[in-house]
């Protein structure tokens, strides 16, 4: 599509730059506008969707590429949204609190993190930043430890290297959640041009007394006496390697091998070609390090390091990355199976494996499920224990991050393979006998990336409007969770799928799972499952085009 410069796209451009107070986006817009008044092919489809923003505030606040104008994050959009911000913890009744404002180490971060502390600061609240790029759960444990109404972490975690974000959590510690991101969109809104947004310089700078009170209570989170466990671990360029190595020594864990190319920050994230754990490749260092140290378990963070993969050893000796629902499921298995808690509550969403409820009935725990996210799961009821999302999200430290946490997660699968190693048991051990027990729970997901997001919404109004019958051979109902969430749940014998629009990502996303029985033979039983999850498979990517 070739957009014509029309003289309401050079308008706003025009009084964009003039109310940008950052000189570099200043100058990169006015470049691209001179080159669409000059002509040039593209630049005025590049102005087009530079202009076309704002970048929508949600509940997991904002994400998009780093560059100049109202669609992408920027000083102005930084400014702005953090007035919006403000203003609206002036309207919750927070004015003049604490707000501590974190930062990893992309690309943008330090001048956004800059931004947001002087924007909050002249706008009368006590702003306390962290002392330099650390991972998002040591902010979300500063909300709470500092009894903070607020917290901003700057930060686009696993997004591809030209992106970043601005993530918001709230006074108890969690990100967001409705009605409060459609109320500071509105704010945002309703605020003055950046320029035009006052900025005082003058926050606390912490010490390093706020990481070390994290790893305090992290060091406590192993559930037996055993720390003899090898383990060979990743920080994907990002920010959690110095942190990890950290707890690990807290801990009393002395034997931890960090991919060397990948440990110190990065935001050009050379060695991968997408910052994800979950991406083919991007683990490929990592498992051959753990093959060469021998080790007992593999660890990769993503860059904030608030997600967590663990990778461990086959029969055979290979080495290969559990799927999410596997990490998720162990690591709950292992906190009931230790906890000493009257009542306990375990949760994951509605996207993952079902298996978690099934354990949780084998130890009498309290199970839920809640909507995607994180925001939903640290508020699934009283008693929570731990909770887990398939994205690689653990949640083993709820009493002091009410957010996923990829550092403690770690530790606590570090305590798990040390007391299975003492007894001459490894992970997948745990996993055989959950399937036999609970039956063969497998899980997969299906993406459509789009360009166009209408795509989605056509998609979707599809299959409200024609529902499949049956998927993979197997008859499904329907259900449809308008208008608590735009997902649409289908499900049939021992099958179940799930379809919703991602809300971090130009997505449509199916999550699968398929339970098959243990009768007999334990392989029997999960190449049926294997079967029936690729026949599904097959049926959903005909269906998402």
């Amino acid at each position: 599509m070739t957009t014509s410069l029309t003289s309401d796209l050079r308008d706003r451009a025009f009084r964009w730059i003039a109310d940008d107070p950052d000189d570099d986006s200043r100058v990169e817009l006015q470049n691209i506008l001179a080159r669409a008044m000059g002509g040039e092919a593209g630049a005025a489809d590049e102005l087009a969707d530079r202009m076309a923003g704002p970048l929508e505030f949600g509940t997991a606040g904002l994400r998009g590429p780093v560059r100049a104008g109202p669609n992408g994050m920027n000083v102005a959009v930084v400014t702005r949204t953090t007035a919006g911000v403000a203003a609206w913890l002036n309207a919750q009744g927070h004015s003049g609190g604490v707000v501590v404002v974190g930062r990893d180490a992309r690309h943008g971060s330090e001048a956004f993190a800059k931004a947001a502390a002087e924007v909050l600061t002249a706008a009368g609240f006590a702003v306390k930043t962290l002392p330099g790029p650390l991972p998002t759960p040591v902010l979300a444990f500063a909300v709470l430890e500092l009894g903070a109404v607020a917290g901003i972490q700057i930060t686009a975690s696993h997004n591809p290297p030209a992106d970043n974000g601005y993530k918001l959590y709230d006074a108890t510690g969690g990100q967001i959640v409705p009605p409060s991101d459609g109320q500071i969109e509105r704010a945002i809104e309703a605020a003055p041009p950046a320029i035009s947004v006052p900025r005082e310089p003058g926050a606390e700078v912490l010490g390093d007394e706020l990481r070390d009170a994290y790893l305090a209570k992290v060091a406590l989170l192993p559930r037996g006496p055993e720390r003899a466990v090898k383990v060979a671990a990743t920080a994907l360029h990002g920010v959690g390697a110095e942190t990890l190595r950290a707890a690990f020594e807290r801990a009393g864990f002395t034997e931890l091998s960090l991919v060397a190319e990948q440990s110190t920050p990065d935001p050009d994230f050379p060695t991968v070609s997408f910052p994800n754990p979950e991406e083919p490749g991007a683990t490929d260092l990592l498992l051959a390090l753990a093959s060469e140290a021998d080790a007992d378990l593999a660890i990769a963070l993503d860059p904030d390091a608030d997600r967590c993969a663990l990778g461990v050893r086959e029969r055979d000796g290979s080495w290969r990355m559990l799927r999410g629902d596997e990490t998720g499921v162990l690591l709950g298995w292992h906190v009931l199976s230790t906890i000493d808690k009257t009542d306990p509550l375990v949760a994951t969403t509605i996207v993952s494996s079902s298996m978690l409820g099934e354990v949780a009935k084998e130890f009498g725990a309290r199970y839920a499920e809640t909507l995607t996210g994180f925001k939903w799961l640290v508020r699934a009821g009283e008693g929570l224990v731990f909770a887990y999302e398939e994205a690689l999200g653990l949640c083993v430290n709820p009493g002091f991050v009410r957010d996923k946490d990829g550092i403690s997660a770690a530790v606590l699968a570090a305590g798990l393979a040390a007391s299975l190693r003492a007894a001459g048991r490894g992970p997948l051990d745990v996993l055989d006998e959950l399937a036999v027990k609970h039956g063969v729970h497998v899980t997969d997901q299906v993406s459509l990336r789009v360009t166009d997001l209408s795509v989605r919404e056509r998609l979707m109004a599809g299959l409200r409007a024609t529902p499949p019958a049956s998927l993979g051979e197997t008859g499904v109902t329907m259900e449809d969770l308008l208008p608590d969430a735009d997902v649409l749940r289908l499900t049939g014998e021992g099958l179940r799928v799930v379809i919703r629009p991602s809300g971090t990502e130009p997505k449509l996303k199916a999550y699968l799972q398929i339970k098959e029985p243990v009768t007999g033979d334990l392989a029997e039983a999960r190449a049926a499952a294997d079967a029936r999850l690729a026949a599904l498979r097959a049926d959903i990517e005909s269906r998402l085009v």
